[in-house]
């Protein structure tokens, strides 16, 4: 079993499922090779992904011919995938406001680190002379 705690796994796999549920709605006939490209993973994993959206109901898989006059696929949001993207995207919008919020404040607190200071006299940043 893997040592990455459920909820960063179940965050990771969140993020993937949007940015390819996005990536489907947009480019519908994107070969799996170029989507593993945009999303950064390798086409096996790809082809994982994608066959557990269709399995889930959520990605339907359509056969079409392409200009080489060979065999490809457009893959087509279902409606239940359209409310799944919508989920997810919520999840995942609330989790980066969350993550921007975080960074805000190491930020905040990295410009000015006098204000969390020790106040002891002698202090390195301290106002005594």
């Amino acid at each position: 079993m893997s040592d990455t705690p459920i909820k960063v796994r179940r965050h990771l796999s969140d993020d993937l499922r949007y940015r390819l549920l996005k990536h489907l709605s947009e480019q519908p006939q994107a070969s799996q090779r170029q989507l593993s490209e945009i999303l950064g993973v390798s086409v096996g994993s790809l082809n994982y992904c994608v066959n557990a959206l269709i399995a889930r109901g959520w990605v339907k898989a359509t056969n079409f011919r392409n200009s080489r006059n060979k065999l490809a696929y457009a893959y087509l949001l279902t409606p239940s995938g359209i409310e799944a993207k919508t989920r997810i995207a919520v999840r995942f919008l609330q989790r980066k406001l969350e993550e921007h919020e975080a960074l805000a404040q190491e930020i905040a607190q990295l410009r000015h680190p006098w204000t969390n200071a020790p106040t002891n006299p002698g202090t390195v940043g301290s106002a005594s002379c």
